[in-house]
C-alpha cells in the first residue's frame, strides 16, 4: 500500500469518496502516459494547470491530458485580459506541488479553479493524488464539496 497524499487526507477528512491509483514513476510523465498506465480513457484523465492573469493573479485550470488550454478562452474564464503559463519553477514555492504532481485540492492558497466542459457528464475522473505516482478518482459532483469552481469551455479545439 503507498502512502496516503494530502490530497487523500483531505479528502478522508471531508468524508468524500475517491479510489486511489498508484502508478510507481518517480520523475513526471505526460498526462497521456499517466492514462496509457492506469490503462483509462485520456478523455476521463485531466491534468492540473496553473496560470497567472495580467493583473497578476493566479488561476487552476484543470483540463483532459490530450486537450491545450486556449489561454483567450482561460483569460475570457476568469475575467482577465490575458493568461500566461506558470513558470515551472514558480510552481512549488506558489502552490506547494511540483510539475507533473499538481493537484487542484490541497493548494497553499485557494486559488479561482476552472475545470474543462468535458468533465459535464462524466461519472467519475481522475486527477493528480499531489505527487507524481499518484492519481485520485472521484465523481466530479464531490470536488464541489472540497474546492470551489467553475466548469467553462477553455481548451482548444483539435
Amino acid at each position: 500500500m503507498e502512502e496516503k497524499t494530502n490530497v487523500m487526507r483531505i479528502l478522508e477528512q471531508k468524508g468524500i469518496s475517491y479510489q486511489p491509483h498508484f502508478y510507481g514513476h518517480t520523475g513526471a510523465v505526460s498526462g497521456t502516459e499517466v492514462a496509457e498506465i492506469l490503462k483509462e480513457d485520456p478523455e476521463r484523465v485531466f491534468k492540473t494547470l496553473v496560470t497567472v492573469g495580467k493583473s497578476g493573479q493566479h488561476y487552476v485550470f484543470v483540463i483532459p491530458v490530450e486537450k491545450e488550454l486556449d489561454l483567450k478562452k482561460a483569460a475570457k474564464a476568469v475575467g482577465e485580459k490575458s493568461v500566461a503559463m506558470l513558470k515551472a519553477k514558480e510552481l512549488l514555492p506558489l502552490t506547494g506541488y511540483v510539475h507533473g504532481g499538481c493537484s487542484p485540492i490541497g493548494m497553499k492558497k485557494v486559488f479561482l479553479t476552472t475545470i474543462g466542459r468535458q468533465v459535464e457528464g462524466l461519472e467519475r475522473f481522475f486527477f493528480s493524488g499531489g505527487k507524481i505516482g499518484a492519481q485520485v478518482e472521484m465523481a466530479p459532483g464531490d470536488l464541489k464539496k472540497v474546492i470551489r469552481y467553475q466548469v467553462a469551455d477553455v481548451t482548444a479545439e483539435a
